[in-house]
């Protein structure tokens, strides 16, 4: 009888285990866009498992913090870029290469936001897909202060600082570039509908992180997005790599990119790197794939636009930030105060005040009549014979164009090992 009775519990305690293994496995986890809305501090959807968490005073205090960032960005930077996007920017590419970007898919949304394939690169790892179902309450609340505190500068002055941005992006549970671009997705009104993790092959492919592939030359996610209000998917790939001539040359990122064909540019708090030749490689690959390509002065130097191009300056150029004193481009200055610069009013780059702040686009020749602009301050020569355009094997939406444009400078090698990045 005894013996019965030890079964019986015994059955039933492994009844109860399984039922409740059972329970664990079937819980519903977060979806992808859930996740990018709570990180952002934005309700997720009704029903989802995160939505207990947005009763919690820290989960409060969180989401109103950012609405207010949010709403004050919204008014000193987005809307204002956006007004001057409408009305002098009405010929988009489908493409976006937006080299040396870190995850400021923000301003490239507000520059571009009618671009369907986004092409981002920069040196910080895409870290891991967020599930925060694995963390404690008191893991999620400090995970998401230190995504607030990682947000600061770009949502304060248009970029990231590189010395502060690898530690912010490795110390915390939501590690890696990936929860900023999931965060920016949300704020900026998309859906997410897939993340997939990838490393690059030399040869230019893409493979799943779970074939372990023993010969990666990159790493980076691609994202599927869209406004689900449009039905539209848009897709975001962002490239762990090295952009210098050293690395570039057999990572395998051009020759994906190529299967992209041609498209818009876009270059923003780059450290002056292409003023370099230990990064001529990556210059000379924008200059022949950009139809347009809009850059404050930190990009491609003005020099390399010598022929075949128009260019449109916008703002004011008053010359780099004391850290980088030596790249001023006394070229750039004559293009800006000798052809009647466009003002505007915001800020972009590392000069922060709307007032110091420049853009320039460049828009080539045999394309500049489907731009829609004003006549063009600075006309160069006619340009050769553009490279022919090379079919895309990825889903390309109609975009806009805006390109940058750089200047001329040259660096000591041994300054490049520590900017190397995106920003100060």
């Amino acid at each position: 009888m005894a013996r019965m009775r030890v079964s019986v519990a015994a059955a039933f305690a492994v009844f109860a285990v399984v039922t409740i293994s059972s329970a664990v496995r079937a819980e519903p986890g977060a979806s992808l866009n859930d996740t990018a809305r709570f990180i952002a501090g934005m309700q997720p959807s009704a029903g989802s498992p995160l939505q207990a968490y947005t009763n919690e005073g820290f989960w409060k205090q969180y989401a109103k913090s950012f609405d207010d960032a949010w709403g004050g960005l919204e008014r000193r930077q987005l809307v204002k870029i956006r007004s001057l996007v409408s009305r002098d920017f009405n010929a988009p590419q489908p493409v976006l290469f937006y080299f040396f970007s870190g995850p400021d898919y923000l301003y490239a949304d507000a520059f571009f936001p009618s671009a369907t394939t986004y092409v981002m690169a920069g040196l910080e790892p895409p870290g891991q897909i967020p599930d925060l179902r694995k963390y404690s309450r008191g893991e999620i609340a400090s995970s998401l202060r230190d995504l607030r505190s990682s947000l600061s500068s770009v949502l304060s002055y248009s970029f990231f600082q590189t010395k502060f941005m690898r530690v912010d992006f490795s110390r915390t549970k939501l590690n890696g570039t990936l929860p900023v671009l999931m965060t920016f997705l949300a704020r900026s009104g998309k859906t997410i509908y897939d993340i997939e993790l990838f490393d690059l092959q030399s040869d230019g492919t893409l493979h799943p992180v779970e074939e372990k592939i023993a010969n990666a030359t990159g790493h980076g996610a691609k994202i599927t997005f869209g406004d689900a209000s449009v039905g539209k998917k848009n897709t975001l790939y962002y490239f762990s790599t090295d952009l210098s001539d050293g690395g570039i040359k057999s990572s395998g990122f051009l020759t994906f990119c190529d299967t992209l064909g041609h498209g818009d540019s876009f270059i923003k708090s780059a450290s002056y790197l292409m003023h370099s030749d230990h990064f001529s490689t990556v210059r000379d690959y924008l200059l022949t794939h950009s139809v347009s390509l809009l850059e404050d002065d930190s990009g491609i130097p003005v020099r390399f636009f010598a022929q075949g191009w128009k260019l449109h300056p916008y703002g004011r150029y008053v010359g780099p930030i004391g850290l980088f004193a030596g790249q001023y481009q006394s070229k750039l200055n004559e293009v800006f105060t000798k052809d009647h610069a466009t003002p505007i009013d915001f800020s972009l780059g590392y000069r922060w005040r709307p007032a110091e702040s420049n853009i320039l686009l460049a828009v080539k020749d045999e394309t500049a009549v489907a731009f829609n602009l004003p006549p063009p301050f600075v006309k160069t020569s006619a340009s050769a014979d553009s490279k022919p355009k090379i079919e895309a094997v990825a889903d390309r939406p109609a975009r806009r164009r805006f390109r940058n444009h750089r200047k001329p400078q040259t660096v000591s090698n041994s300054y490049f090992p520590k900017i190397f990045g995106y920003a100060p």
